[in-house]
């Protein structure tokens, strides 16, 4: 899609963010640059998510000094479904290490949907990433936990953690999940016909649609996404959730697959690890510097959220926070 990036200028950060001041007027910027935009739907496959607040806008950015700015309606709640994938994952992977996780899921993305059965056919079982549904159920069965209840917990206690505060299910989210999640479930099957998955495919599948039917805000979202960009330590809090070493897994599938098929869009134009949710939810992570996170309903035809998109790409260019952008040598400066 486009971000309606053009003509704003792309600026060369350094390892600092602007001053406070300069990021409230920035954020405010990009939250009126992008509600100018229309376009795209609300999620309408789970029934519930259909009765969201089409205008419903909040921004808000965490750094990874634990301050934050926020600007719209960063207090409404929403689930949290895909993005849910990016914490689970960093919590398998600081559970199991690098190597045994990536052994059962991979790190490409598909170039398919983010519901693809065609995928893991492909590729003889192998879901692709973690952060297409194959790839996320297969890494929610390797959850800690003797039985569904005890891995369910695990999941709700991680994620709590990342955000710096109790997270609950929104029961009617998950009510409407359970009754239209027939594809998960088939994915589930097909996945553990594979062998990818040895616990019972109908309790992972469950677990995982809780997982998804998580409440949370923006300012949530910021804060998980600020402990991802301060390598596994909540700046609010000053708890360690995941190693510094399961933050790079995570953030390296998110700059790959954290858009699905348009993730090389994404990155094209913000240049930084993201993950969205179909409800509208969206995190940017500037590794070292900030979390960002959006709440805005419209999606585009891949599920990710188009003002949230749009907002991102403003903020990336105006706060230096892209990573593939640099400023001309100048000359006469030793190098080291």
């Amino acid at each position: 899609m486009d971000v309606d990036a053009g003509g704003i200028a792309q600026s060369v950060g350094t390892g600092l963010l602007p001053e406070g001041a300069r990021i409230d007027r920035m954020l405010a910027e990009a939250h009126a640059h992008a509600a100018r935009h229309h376009e795209g739907r609300v999620a309408d496959y789970i029934p519930v998510l259909a009765a969201a607040d089409p205008e419903a806008f909040g921004l808000c950015v965490v750094g990874v000094d634990g301050v934050r700015h926020e600007v719209g309606q960063t207090a409404t709640r929403f689930s949290i479904q895909s993005i849910s994938k990016a914490f689970v994952y960093a919590l398998v992977v600081d559970h199991l290490g690098h190597g045994r996780v990536r052994e059962v899921v991979g790190v490409n993305n598909t170039g398919l949907a983010f519901n693809s059965l065609i995928a893991i056919e492909l590729h003889d079982g192998h879901p692709r990433n973690p952060m297409v549904n194959a790839g996320a159920i297969a890494t929610t069965a390797l959850m800690p936990g003797a039985d569904p209840d005890a891995q369910w917990e695990a999941v709700r206690e991680g994620l709590s953690r990342f955000a710096g505060r109790p997270l609950a299910v929104d029961d009617e989210v998950y009510r409407s999940e359970s009754e239209t999640n027939q594809r998960n479930r088939a994915i589930g099957q097909l996945v553990h016909s594979y062998g990818r998955i040895e616990r019972r495919p109908a309790d992972v599948v469950d677990v995982y649609t809780r997982q998804c039917a998580l409440s949370v805000d923006t300012v949530d979202l910021a804060v998980m996404a600020a402990t991802l960009a301060d390598g596994g330590v909540n700046p609010v809090t000053g708890e360690r959730v995941v190693s510094a070493e399961a933050c790079r897994d995570t953030l390296a599938v998110l700059a790959t697959s954290g858009l699905y098929e348009t993730s090389g869009d994404w990155m094209f134009e913000i240049g930084l690890p993201g993950k969205s949710g179909v409800a509208g939810g969206l995190i940017t992570v500037a590794p070292g510097k900030v979390g960002m996170a959006s709440y805005a309903p419209r999606l585009d035809t891949a599920g990710n959220s188009v003002r949230g998109q749009i907002a991102a790409a403003y903020l990336s260019r105006v706060l230096g926070l892209n990573i593939f952008a640099s400023a001309p040598y100048a000359s006469g400066m030793p190098l080291r």
